[in-house]
């Protein structure tokens, strides 16, 4: 519990089956192997057709599986060998007619007798015509599967390479990211609701003309990711970023500090911990104009005074009760001990602090460099990607609940 992992070892079989999505998934494959993930191809005849075994050859540097009967592979056993170092087995993509075969118990070629044999999860990923997507035969298959504890990834909605427009869509390659870090992921957040906060707010002048921050969002975006592949329930409320909502999580956009109020004092009672990675405007005008302000009408913008917007974490430390709240301080001087401060004002239990003159670290930048603290201790983080960030801000959560230090 509240450890620190890697992917690094990990051994993912991956089929392959005869869907023109085929074409998307050597680039997947790339996405896994940034993660230091190993993938071993398994090719039904039929994929052959779209893409050649060569390229998934050149591209993980392994033997690609195509025949159980071809020697000197010892068909005997290569589908238990297969199925005994898969940390994971995925179908992407997974056709009508292999997860029919699956459904029934039919293991007539490699990649069947592979999923057959295997103890390891498996993840499906159908992509085919609308219309064979929504045959109520197709549908029994997967709920057949789905109740077996198969994970099956739903289609995406969309324009079709046979013409079509609907359901059918090879997900994502973000969406099938997830799906596979999840099923790689240790589950320590498995049964615990997680409420964390994302991106900055604004607050209006008047219609065309707000006051914001610098924040990305990147930070809170991925302690949700993390979260979600750990097996939290993880709801995120978010002000506007140019980032994808993370998939698999419940995403509440707002808009200004007010608005971010509101959903955090509606939300956080469910949760258990609650993450305030958001960074709400702290001001707002007095008074908003309802129309553009002209830059001639200089006499409209002397009454605009600036009023403080709700402090949510505090609002959130004064009523949590048991619940974990972790805050963060973005600072420009006297790191710790501002981090301290507010750390007691909004009665929390982990400030996450950083300095932003420091390179690398704060709004805008893909690492972060970052400091942990509590009432009695602090630890200092090298600089990282926010990725890793939020794996070590989980794990320190994880530990502390338990009693454990920094």
């Amino acid at each position: 519990m509240g450890g620190s992992y890697s992917y690094k070892g990990k051994h993912v079989v991956l089929g392959v089956t005869g869907g023109i999505a085929a074409y998307k998934v050597p680039e997947f494959i790339r996405i896994l192997q940034r993660h230091e993930i190993t993938v071993e191809v398994v090719m039904t005849k039929a994929a052959c057709e779209f893409v050649t075994p060569l390229t998934f050859r050149e591209i993980t540097g392994l033997p690609v599986h195509t025949e159980m009967f071809t020697p000197p592979v010892q068909w005997r056993t290569a589908h238990i060998s297969l199925a005994r170092k898969a940390d994971l087995v995925a179908v992407i993509p997974a056709t009508a007619n292999i997860i029919g075969k699956i459904a029934a118990g039919i293991a007539d070629d490699l990649l069947t007798t592979t999923i057959m044999a295997t103890r390891a999860p498996v993840l499906l990923a159908p992509a085919m015509n609308t219309a064979m997507y929504e045959n109520p035969i197709f549908r029994r298959n997967l709920e057949t599967l789905a109740a077996l504890n198969y994970r099956i990834v739903p289609a995406a909605s969309g324009d079709l390479l046979c013409g079509e427009k609907g359901s059918g869509r090879l997900p994502s390659l973000d969406v099938l990211e997830e799906e596979v870090l999840r099923l790689l992921t240790p589950k320590d957040l498995a049964g615990k609701r997680l409420l964390i906060t994302a991106g900055p707010t604004r607050e209006y002048l008047d219609p065309v003309r707000f006051i914001t921050n610098d924040s990305s969002g990147r930070m809170g975006y991925a302690l949700a990711k993390e979260a979600y592949r750990r097996g939290g329930e993880v709801t995120l409320v978010t002000g506007k970023t140019s980032l994808p909502c993370p998939p698999g999580v419940r995403t509440l956009p707002v808009t200004t500090t007010g608005e971010l109020y509101e959903a955090v004092m509606a939300e956080f009672p469910a949760a258990e911990i609650i993450i305030m990675a958001g960074a709400p405007t702290d001001f707002a005008p007095a008074t908003a104009s309802s129309r553009k302000i002209k830059k001639t009408e200089e006499e409209a913008l002397a009454p605009l005074g600036l009023r403080l917007t709700p402090d949510v974490a505090r609002a959130v430390g004064e009523k949590k009760g048991g619940r974990f709240l972790v805050i963060f301080a973005a600072e420009t001087n006297d790191l710790v001990p501002n981090a301290r401060e507010k750390l007691a004002r909004k009665h929390a239990d982990l400030a996450v602090a950083n300095d932003l003159t420091e390179e690398g670290a704060g709004f805008q930048h893909p690492t972060n460099k970052v400091t942990l603290v509590t009432r009695e201790e602090m630890k200092e983080l090298p600089l990282m990607s926010k990725e890793e960030v939020a794996k070590e801000i989980i794990a320190t959560i994880l530990r502390l609940q338990e009693g454990k230090g920094l």
